[in-house]
């Protein structure tokens, strides 16, 4: 079962961490929490790694009704956004909302999940639209 929605484009990291940002805030996502991999697993471990960032992103409706269905749902839900290095690319990779109602087995949260999807796979195509206009 394939659980991410992923874009690979040939603009570089930081550009594309930014237009990441612009293109979920479009679409009713707030960026929550930032973590950077890469300068953390330098930090504790001393060991190098490519560009990855993972952004904690959240659209708060969403979440919320998500919530409503089921308290523990928090787990699964499709928060967190990866922009990493690929060779020569940056990928942008989202949990695919649809997993939560796989793993759940809760139908109830399937237009949760859908919505999420939608918004997701709107904030990649503008990423993949932006690249190609670049």
């Amino acid at each position: 079962m394939r659980y991410d929605r992923t874009v690979h484009l040939d603009t570089d990291f930081a550009t594309t961490v930014a237009r990441t940002r612009d293109a979920l805030a479009e679409q009713g996502f707030g960026i929550l929490t930032e973590i950077d991999v890469t300068a953390t697993l330098k930090a504790k471990l001393d060991q190098d790694m490519e560009d990855y960032v993972i952004l904690g992103a959240c659209n708060p409706p969403l979440a919320h009704r998500a919530l409503e269905t089921d308290r523990s749902i928090g787990l699964l839900l499709p928060c967190n956004v990866v922009v990493r290095r690929d060779g020569d690319r940056t990928a942008v990779q989202a949990l695919d909302p649809t997993t939560m109602v796989a793993l759940s087995e809760l139908e109830a949260l399937r237009p949760v999940a859908e919505e999420a999807a939608r918004r997701l796979d709107a904030a990649l195509a503008s990423l993949a639209a932006a690249d190609t206009d670049s």
